[in-house]
């Protein structure tokens, strides 16, 4: 067995460990999504929570992990007589981000079903991480239905398994720890709410404290059993304190005036539901147990509102997590009541009552950070990227547009746009198997291998079976695409209303993609050159910040800007060829700079055309007199060209989606 690397003797990261702490005494807070940069000690210190928590006492021999002191009466292993149980550690279940749904709520023992003919439940993840830690690395990464069975599961504590002839129920509450990389992509709100607690995580910058990580670090991979007794003792008196503070929980008294803090906290950062309140209420509660304290401080409430709050005060996906601690502090003066809360926090122990995560700093009004608009000063004459180049000006109001979906049936991803065929999702039929089998049809199954019993000699209850009886289920959900943006920034796209549209426009778009979990690219072009602005991500959040900086100015190279955007969808299809892509070209048509340039931007649209990229030409062309430059380019990518008064959730939706069946 692999020895864990020593919970204390993690340098640093102390609103991360508090976290964790915080939810070992108590884990009614919720648990804990961690965020934060590669190679920031994130995963080794989930791993070594588990060491830290108490012995579990179960009944002996259920799969289930009852309480042996109140089982659980509808135990698909019972009924348990309530007596003197067994003691195992805590476990950790790790949920890969690629395990199937079998793996995760448990399947038909398919194997004794066809030997024995026996119908016998086989428990997944689910029932393993019973009154233990799920843990999920790279959470954001995790696929839809995979999300919708944990949240099912966290909601209800108990999972409900209703397939294939098997119908259970059995408990299933768990301390749910996530960690993720923001730069990945973002999480579906419905599962960020479910995480009591946040915390952001960053790499050190003192070099004393680095010195240290690394001597750690190296210590613990030479040896790690030697490394880890060294801590024994250290250890030892954090897990002491855990069985103490859970002890002291139920005693801790939660006063009015902690309550209206708790109240006026939330209301003032405007959270939705009451989930915010109750998860703020069980933390300040925990952090005083853990003080070793019967009443809550406002310290403790304080501390309750930055590790709570900020996953829950985002407005929308591109909003950071943080709280303006300003304003959290004229809160909880103002609803101070006695004024309990000036006495210093507790500082014993490791993260103990102090650690603040990362904030944001005050939250931008407008007024502070508004960057100079540019005026529609026109094409400049000189070439070059900088030449006449303008400061970028804010993105319009954005808005909601409709369901986007390529049509046909495609092989892509697991998403949530497109028609495809997966291997997740609803059941629309049985093939033989073209490799491995990875999803049993049991009735194709057992309808090709019932005729032959006979000639096989069947003679007991179990079903003979050869591998030719085999089927494999066909199964149809949705995918994921790549929205392609080529964005035209020279300096005939500078003037303000159009610009900010136009941004407007594209972010709308990008907060669908959002939604839909697709991929995105940006790709810009002016002056002489066009950019990968962002290559194909599933970072929706990182396009919208390069789209916010996008400064305008010089020539239009749109024959460029064409061409790298087919470059970028011809490397992308050998890395993802099973991904479709829809290409967004925003432009008022013009191409000027280099010889030839109307005919360079026409070859090169023509290119799309020919291999049957679904296309849409966002026309920014203003004024009493227009060319139809637009126009003339979406006939030549074979799609289709709506104006910049055109850009409304209807008419832009509409118009996709009446590419994509042109498309077809």
């Amino acid at each position: 067995m692999t020895t864990p690397f020593p919970f204390t003797a993690l340098v640093g990261q102390d609103d991360l460990r508090l976290a964790l702490l915080l939810n070992a005494v108590s884990p009614a807070v919720g648990g804990v999504l961690v965020r934060g940069e590669k190679g920031t000690a994130k995963s080794t210190a989930v791993r070594a929570l588990s060491a830290l928590l108490p012995k579990v006492p179960v009944v002996a021999g259920c799969r289930f992990s009852c309480d042996p002191a109140k089982p659980d009466p509808a135990c698909p292993d019972g009924p348990h007589e309530a007596g003197n149980g067994v003691e195992r550690p805590a476990r950790m279940v790790e949920l890969p981000v690629g395990a199937s749904e079998d793996r995760l709520v448990g399947s038909l023992d398919i194997e004794r079903a066809l030997a024995e003919g026996v119908k016998s439940f086989e428990p997944g993840l689910l029932a393993d991480a019973h009154r233990g830690i799920l843990y999920v690395d790279e959470v954001n990464l995790l696929h839809d239905h995979l999300v919708d069975l944990l949240l099912d599961a966290a909601a209800m504590g108990a999972s409900y398994v209703e397939r294939e002839g098997v119908s259970v129920r059995h408990a299933s509450k768990f301390l749910l720890v996530g960690t993720m990389n923001p730069e990945e992509g973002e999480l579906r709100p419905q599962l960020l709410d479910r995480f009591g607690l946040t915390v952001e995580v960053a790499a050190s910058r003192a070099p004393d404290q680095l010195v240290e990580v690394v001597r750690r670090r190296l210590a613990y991979d030479d040896d790690p059993a030697p490394f880890a007794a060294r801590w024994a003792d250290e250890e030892a008196a954090v897990r002491q304190r855990i069985v103490g503070a859970r002890e002291l929980l139920p005693s801790v008294r939660l006063g009015d005036s902690a309550l209206r803090q708790i109240a006026a906290t939330c209301a003032a950062f405007e959270v939705d539901g009451m989930r915010a309140d109750i998860v703020m209420a069980r933390t300040a509660t925990a952090l005083a147990a853990w003080a070793g304290r019967t009443e809550v401080l406002a310290e403790d409430v304080r501390q309750a509102a930055l590790l709570a709050l900020p996953h829950r005060r985002r407005r929308n996906p591109f909003d950071a997590p943080g709280l303006d601690e300003d304003k959290l502090d004229e809160t909880l003066e103002e609803f101070s009541g006695d004024g309990e809360g000036d006495e210093d926090p507790d500082p014993d122990g490791p993260g103990g009552g102090g650690g603040q995560p990362p904030s944001e700093g005050p939250q931008d009004d407008g007024s502070s950070g508004a960057r100079p608009e540019a005026g529609d000063s026109g094409e400049p004459q000189a070439g070059g990227a900088g030449a006449g180049e303008q400061s970028a000006v804010r993105a319009a109001e954005p808005f909601r547009t409709k369901v986007l979906s390529v049509p046909g049936l495609g092989d892509g991803v697991a998403g949530r746009r497109s028609r495809a065929r997966t291997e997740h999702g609803r059941t629309t039929g049985a093939r033989r198997p073209r490799g491995a089998l990875t999803k049993l049809h049991l009735a194709a199954t057992v309808q090709a291998a019932a005729p032959h019993q006979r000639a096989r000699g069947r003679s007991g209850p179990g079903l003979v079976v050869r591998r030719d009886d085999l089927r494999q289920a066909t199964r149809e959900g949705r995918e994921g695409n790549l929205v392609l943006f080529v964005v035209d920034a020279s300096g005939s796209m500078a003037a303000r209303q159009r610009m900010s549209a136009v941004k407007g426009a594209v972010l709308s778009l990008l907060l669908d993609a959002y939604q839909r979990r697709d991929k995105v690219g940006l790709v810009t072009f002016r002056g002489s050159a066009a950019d990968v602005a962002l290559p194909p991500t599933s970072s929706v959040d990182a396009a919208a910040a390069r789209l916010e900086t996008l400064p305008t100015g010089g020539r239009t190279p749109l024959a460029a800007g064409l061409l790298k955007a087919h470059e970028v969808l011809r490397v992308e299809r050998l890395r993802d060829p099973a991904r479709r892509a829809l290409v967004v070209v925003v432009t008022d048509g013009r191409a000027t700079g280099g010889p030839e340039p109307v005919a360079l931007a026409s070859r090169a649209a023509r290119l799309f055309a020919a291999e049957g990229v679904a296309s849409v030409v966002v026309d920014c062309e203003s004024g009493p007199v227009r060319l139809g430059l637009a126009g003339q380019l979406a006939g030549e990518l074979g799609g289709t060209a709506v104006t910049l008064d055109e850009l409304r959730a209807d008419s832009i939706a509409g118009l996709v989606k009446d590419v994509q069946r042109r498309a077809a």
